[in-house]
């Protein structure tokens, strides 16, 4: 029998863990992105855009499509999506592995200032005038405009469309990973004072954590958000291979029950 996976992606680890089953013969696997990347990259599988209608429309289609299990591959920020996964694979009755990289942890040399959103990041860069570096994607760009004063290097994967509503910002459209010194180099260039950034975890986009280390520079890092768990979570995988384990031991116990 054939079995089926539905990887819900946006990441390059979904793209990676993608690939990688699909090279294990006798798998059908869907990855499903939400459409936020306008160019994404090019997947190693079959793809399907746009959203399910929350947890009830994602649960009727696993049961429609008749997939055997749910991999949560989404960004660490994304907590709806996951949040959905959880509840549509209790209700479609399949096993959940969610593929969650480790989030950065400070070091020695780093100054974090830990906040809780991208308005408290908007917040804590003060009232006087600073060169502020952007590592965040254009959903989440908003609420700088409610602080003007400051100069803004802003880099995403796609362009800021509109441009932000502030006197003085200049945009980068990159996707990683990115060299450290090109990171250090475009940090000094830009003369950058702080950095806001997400704690995304995994080494693509680490290289301006350890810039900023090397430079002196403080971060104002948004803490991830809190995941809802469940019982229909089987387990949580740290990285991918732990995930391919973790999905070849939940298809082998399909197997062991004949469903």
């Amino acid at each position: 029998m054939t079995r089926s996976i539905l990887i819900l992606g946006g990441t390059a680890d979904a793209r990676i863990l993608a690939g990688k089953l699909a090279d294990e013969s006798g798998y059908r696997i869907l990855l499903s992105m939400a459409g936020r990347t306008k160019d994404p990259v090019k997947q190693p599988v079959p793809m399907r855009v746009g959203g399910f209608g929350g947890a009830e429309g994602l649960a009727s289609y696993i049961a429609e499509e008749g997939f055997d299990l749910l991999v949560d591959a989404t960004h660490p920020y994304a907590a709806r999506i996951s949040a959905n996964a959880v509840r549509a694979a209790g209700m479609a009755g399949i096993a959940l592995v969610r593929l969650s990289r480790p989030a950065w942890v400070a070091r020695e040399g780093d100054h974090w200032l830990n906040v809780g959103s991208v308005e408290e990041a908007v917040t804590t860069l003060g009232a006087v005038s600073k060169n502020a570096f952007l590592a965040l994607g254009r959903q989440e760009l908003l609420p700088f405009e409610t602080a003007p004063q400051h100069r803004y290097l802003i880099r995403s994967v796609d362009p800021v469309e509109p441009p932000l509503a502030v006197p003085n910002a200049r945009y980068i459209t990159a996707r990683g990973p990115f060299a450290l010194a090109d990171e250090i180099d475009m940090l000094k260039g830009n003369g950058i004072e702080v950095i806001v950034s997400k704690n995304s975890g995994g080494t693509a986009a680490y290289a301006k954590i350890q810039a900023a280390r090397a430079l002196g520079i403080p971060v104002i890092m948004i803490d991830r958000p809190a995941r809802e768990e469940a019982n229909a979570v089987s387990v949580v995988a740290p990285d991918i291979e732990t995930a391919l384990s973790a999905i070849r031991h939940q298809l082998s116990l399909l197997e062991k029950r004949g469903e």
